[in-house]
């Protein structure tokens, strides 16, 4: 199976070329990300549990899912297209926010990405793609971040970051009053 590139960007999100997804993770080059946040009626965030085979960050919980945009795709097309792939349905989605990070891996790698953080509604069960996504669960926001302080080891690099970000845009604009 061919390597799948990824949309080399700058600061300003505009792009400046492609690179294969490895070599982006090894070189620690800023590319576009996004990451899809699912949320119930009761307010809860569907996290994912990372499969056991994946190449960096197995087993660990992270967003419902994220990846990374095809040349010529859209954040809310690439979005939806990985969420079916990963947790098996597809939900319309909303662009919340996006942002600059760079988190390195334990096995020297380096997430360096412009990701665009997106919300969606469902309130079903998912038809999880057990080669991506080993477990789900619901959770709400205020225990997902005690769990993050608590258990920092149980959750990816990433989402320790973009949680942080997206559970300050719940409360700044306020999209669920439970929250």
């Amino acid at each position: 199976m061919k390597e799948e590139n990824v949309i080399l960007v700058n600061e300003d999100d505009q792009p400046i070329g492609l690179m294969p997804k490895m070599e982006a993770h090894e070189k620690a080059v800023l590319h576009r990300a996004f990451s899809v946040f699912i949320v119930n009626e009761a307010g809860e965030i569907m996290l994912q549990q990372r499969a056991a085979d994946k190449y960096h960050s197995p087993l660990l919980w992270t967003n419902t899912c994220c990846s990374h945009q095809r040349e010529g795709e859209t954040n809310i097309e690439a979005g939806k297209r990985r969420l079916q792939e990963e947790m098996g349905f597809s939900v319309d989605l909303k662009e919340l926010f996006s942002f600059i990070y760079k988190a390195p891996f334990d096995n020297g790698l380096t997430e360096h990405e412009l990701d665009h953080v997106m919300i969606g509604y469902y309130n079903d069960v998912p038809n999880i793609n057990p080669k991506e996504v080993a477990s789900w669960k619901w959770m709400q926001p205020s225990d997902i971040k005690k769990d993050i302080s608590e258990n920092p080891e149980e959750y990816t690099a990433w989402f320790k970051i973009i949680f942080e970000r997206f559970y300050d845009y719940l409360v700044e604009h306020s999209e669920k009053s439970s929250w």
